[in-house]
């Protein structure tokens, strides 16, 4: 296989450049993944008659393969990057189709199983990959571009879900196998099409945890933690709670990724203006307000609009979790990030695997104690936050120790 080296990459077409290719897997993934998560919780609720511990349960068996992320390590010994993070994409546009064919929770588990397998070893690879292709002064406003991109495709497919279910009356079938047949088309295109660039810095193929990186790592699990909790229990409280149908679950998640595909732009460019620390403290201080606010929907009728205008500011202020990465990205040596990146989204997924069957239980008692305490989480959050240097850099990972030897 011919290698192509990234200096030379300025060479080729813009189609054909490692930031297109980015861009290209930034709007094919959500157009599985978007599907996926929209429609879920209806088909389990209304097709297979999911309760809240059923749910956690689900979502927990989901997140096991993150949990396993590290195992990319492993992989790319023998498979490039590049060549993984594609035929993962196709594993999940595939598990995506075949997702309506088991409606039973022993099926829907394992298709779940093998679309998470899919997702989250193109997501450990596709981080790794952006922040070895993407330069260090353009990687904040390159990745808000690819976020937006993103949330183009996820509106893409819950524009089309909107226009279409009722109209015509869809099933859960046709609209899995559309959009999953997609990605994995466009993912098998983009194996044949493009290169296969090489990175100048070689990467460590073997189980990386430095001590100099604690504080992403801390982010990294209570990032997982606070995501999985919103996950899992946002978008079902608003079908279980507030009734919303396919279609208007969907309108609700439209609206959002068209804030955020507005915003995303922004906020690269904000957390390279402000920098990390500043951009991490208002992402969790906002989580805090945000979650508590959550909480007191089950004490006050505050109504579905209210519910809604939440669910929207939530997912504005994870957009900002993009400091995490160009964070890692400067205090990171070049040969780490392909086994950090792995280990790292093995961490993120720690509490991932427990805590929502756990909470599951939780929330058929009480609801509102499990938004409590992922308020607590973003203010712990917050506190790590502070930590991060105003100009992060090897050797100067945090504000405790800024002068870190960077060999260990």
């Amino acid at each position: 296989m011919r290698l192509f080296p990234l200096s030379h990459a300025r060479d080729l077409p813009f189609w054909r450049r490692p930031e297109a290719l980015l861009m290209l897997m930034a709007f094919a993934m959500p157009v599985s993944f978007a599907t996926w998560s929209a429609l879920l919780d209806n088909y389990t609720v209304r097709v297979i008659g999911f309760e809240g511990s059923d749910t956690g349960l689900l979502h927990s068996v989901r997140e096991i393969p993150g949990f396993l992320a590290v195992g990319v390590i492993a992989v790319i010994i023998f498979v490039r990057e590049q060549v993984l993070a594609l035929t993962s994409l196709i594993l999940l546009g595939l598990a995506t189709a075949l997702t309506a064919q088991f409606p039973s929770m022993g099926g829907l588990l394992t298709i779940t199983l093998l679309s998470s397998i899919g997702y989250h070893y193109y997501e450990t690879v596709n981080q790794s990959l952006q922040l070895q292709w993407l330069p260090k002064d353009r990687a904040p406003k390159m990745l808000g571009v690819l976020l937006s991109i993103g949330a183009g495709g996820t509106l893409l497919a819950y524009g089309a879900i909107v226009l279409t279910w009722r109209a015509f009356d869809l099933s859960y079938d046709l609209v899995y196998w559309v959009a999953g047949g997609f990605t994995a088309v466009i993912a098998a295109l983009a194996l044949i099409l493009y290169p296969q660039f090489e990175s100048p810095h070689p990467q460590t193929k073997e189980f990386v945890l430095r001590r100099r990186y604690w504080l992403y790592y801390a982010m990294q699990f209570m990032s997982g933690a606070r995501r999985q909790i919103f996950i899992v229990f946002a978008y079902f409280m608003m079908v279980q709670r507030f009734d919303l149908d396919p279609a208007e679950m969907t309108l609700l998640l439209m609206v959002t990724m068209l804030v955020n595909m507005l915003t995303a732009p922004l906020v690269g460019r904000a957390v390279a203006y402000f920098g990390e620390r500043r951009a991490l403290m208002v992402e969790y201080g906002g989580l805090f307000v945000v979650f508590v606010l959550y909480a007191a929907l089950y004490v006050y009728d505050w109504g579905v609009e209210v519910a809604c205008a939440l669910f929207v500011a939530n997912n504005v202020f994870f957009s900002l979790a993009l400091a995490i990465k160009t964070y890692f990205q400067k205090i990171a040596s070049p040969g780490d990030i392909a086994p950090t990146a792995a280990v790292a989204f093995t961490i993120n997924h720690i509490a991932a695997v427990f805590l929502p069957v756990t909470l599951g239980l939780l929330w058929d008692v009480a609801p509102t104690a499990v938004f409590a305490a992922a308020a607590a989480m973003a203010l712990a959050s917050f506190g790590l936050s502070t930590l991060v240097p105003r100009h992060p850099s090897e050797g100067h990972e945090t504000t405790l120790a800024p002068r870190l030897a960077a060999a260990e």
